[in-house]
């Protein structure tokens, strides 16, 4: 059985991609990789999208692998929606590189005034929560893209997911990682999603041994909390979680895009559900969701 991987054509998709087929024949299971073009390649407006934006660079890899045109779909896990789509599941998430951001400078400091370049509004927030004294511009591409810009002089620092650059095997020359203290990250970064038909048994008992304990539990905590807060891959939300022993610890937070309002949160619980639970209990007691409808509005 030859397995039939759906991925975008992007260079960081197809690294991905890559990564899990080798994943693959290191068990024996042998596989080829199926590139696709979608509608977030082609340039289609996010509002064409139920999903939003990101929702626009899965949509027809998720037909494909509905359809039967391919066996597994490779994801980046922060661009899925927070609920599984039907019929489909994701049977295994390997285990996760780092989730952190990283803010790459053209100088190698960032000083007073200066212009950062992010299209997320997790990040814009969360940068003028940290630094207000900085200007936050609309910056959008690949990753080579944003790093050309910033050579260019269109801005003087971007933040990009330090997963992102380590699969491609990118290392900038001004790269400061930043903690979860400065900025936390998107539900699932740094993860990888490996999405099957959730009743094909042979793809499923032939990626299973690539599945991660630890990294599917803390997948499952960040994206339950992006669930209870109604959801959207677009919105000023960061969660982020890690496993320690049978505990999971999570931090999440929601800020205002322009930093003013911040509610952050930090919980330990027995599950990913029961921590998820609880941290987005403790994000709206502290007014989150004013934050989030307002963006929404």
């Amino acid at each position: 059985m030859k397995l039939r991987i759906g991925t975008r054509r992007s260079q960081l998709a197809l690294a991905q991609a890559e990564e899990v087929r080798e994943r693959l024949a290191g068990i024996g299971v042998d596989s080829e990789l199926v590139p696709m073009v979608t509608s977030g390649d082609r340039g289609a407006p996010f509002d064409t999208s139920p999903s939003g934006l990101k929702g626009l660079f899965v949509a027809e890899i998720v037909r494909a692998l509905r359809d039967g045109d391919v066996d597994l779909a490779v994801h980046s896990a922060k661009d899925l929606p927070s609920e599984d789509e039907a019929g489909l599941t994701i049977a295994a998430v390997p285990e996760r590189v780092s989730p952190l951001d990283v803010l790459v400078t053209r100088e190698g400091e960032l000083p007073r005034g200066s212009a950062v370049g992010t299209s997320s509004l997790r990040r814009r927030a969360q940068l003028l929560r940290w630094r207000p004294d900085v200007v936050v511009e609309d910056l959008r591409g690949n990753v080579d893209t944003r790093l050309r810009k910033l050579e260019e002089g269109a801005v003087d620092a971007v933040v990009l997911a330090a997963a992102g650059l380590l699969r491609l095997g990118i290392l900038p020359p001004h790269a400061a990682p930043m903690s979860a203290a400065e900025m936390v990250p998107a539900p699932g970064q740094g993860c990888l999603a490996l999405q099957a038909r959730a009743g094909d048994e042979s793809v499923l008992e032939a990626v299973r041994p690539l599945d991660h304990r630890e990294s599917r539990a803390a997948l499952e905590a960040e994206r339950s909390v992006m669930a209870r807060l109604g959801g959207g891959c677009a919105l000023p939300l960061g969660a982020f979680a890690t496993v320690e022993g049978n505990r999971i610890r999570l931090v999440a937070v929601v800020a205002s895009p322009d930093g003013a309002r911040v509610v952050r949160v930090e919980v330990e619980s027995a599950t990913p559900s029961e921590a998820a639970e609880r941290a987005a209990a403790e994000l709206l007691e502290g007014g989150a969701g004013e934050i989030l409808a307002a963006v929404r509005g």
